[in-house]
């Protein structure tokens, strides 16, 4: 029920847009009107996916931008081809496979984190928490000039940020979620408002894992897999005037019923930004 939801004349940023969630979400915000960025690394992808778009929307609707979120140059080249963004969507993400290759095959096993290597843990922090805390300073001042704006980190499930192996996928999250809550609070009464969107179950992408992991864990009968396109409601919704006001919270795309009306919806499914701390436990 969100199709009848229009971006027209908004800009919109989307990191790791060339396959996968980014993709899904970077073509339903061309569907809704939005002219979008694609950034992301690998160039075959981004071509496909500019292809994708202009079938659906004008080609100038549609920018691809090839490279790497870790070079500040290239963050800021992305920011300025946008135009400077209505809508960022920092979707980027090295996922556990990067540090963890084969773990779901029959007897592979996640990496001990004193068992990885400082160029593994340094890439993965440097995409998934600094560079959108990079694209995100470089996009707010124009937000914040034209008294409107969207940020929506794409995050994960609280119980994957501290699941034995999930290091350091799990803590690279964990660090953009808790940003996130405090960009709400330095972006207050500035008409720009952040909020997390999350899969909410292992996401059916190549990222995720091999066919033959996939394969394997199938056998699982408690195993889930989401669909990407699952990202497509929530984003544009996010992403529009209907939700002005809606602000500081994360809501997982599984769980998101396209068949009910969407502002419903999002206040059903969303929680507050942030953790729950221990407390009672009588440790000074």
């Amino acid at each position: 029920m969100s199709g009848d939801i229009r971006l027209d004349g908004r800009t919109a940023l989307v990191t790791g847009a060339g396959r996968g969630l980014g993709a899904a979400m970077a073509l339903a915000l061309v569907r809704a009107g939005a002219e979008v960025t694609i950034a992301d690394i690998n160039e075959q992808a981004v071509r496909e996916q500019e292809r994708a778009a202009a079938a659906l929307q004008p080609a100038s609707a549609v920018r691809g931008l090839v490279g790497d979120l870790r070079d500040r140059d290239f963050c800021r080249a992305a920011v300025l081809a946008s135009g400077g963004p209505d809508i960022l969507v920092n979707n980027a993400a090295l996922l556990p496979s990067f540090a963890h290759p084969g773990r779901l095959l029959e007897g592979g096993r996640f990496n001990r984190f004193w068992e990885l290597d400082d160029s593994v843990v340094e890439a993965v922090l440097d995409v998934n928490f600094l560079a959108a805390d990079r694209m995100a300073r470089l996009s707010a001042p124009r937000m914040i000039e034209k008294g409107w704006g969207r940020i929506v980190n794409v995050g994960t499930r609280l119980t994957t940020m501290h699941n034995p192996g999930a290091s350091p996928y799990g803590p690279s999250k964990a660090a953009l979620e808790m940003a996130s809550e405090i960009w709400v609070k330095d972006l207050a009464g500035t008409g720009v408002t952040v909020n997390l969107l999350s899969p909410g179950a292992a996401a059916d992408t190549p990222g995720f894992a091999t066919d033959a992991e996939k394969a394997n864990r199938s056998r699982d009968p408690n195993f889930h897999m989401m669909a990407p396109r699952k990202m497509a409601a929530p984003i544009v919704w996010l992403a529009s005037d209907r939700s002005n006001g809606f602000n500081g919270h994360a809501i997982e795309a599984d769980g998101w019923d396209e068949t009910r009306p969407p502002d419903e919806e999002a206040l059903r499914i969303a929680r507050p930004l942030g953790f729950k701390f221990h407390t009672g436990s009588g440790i000074r």
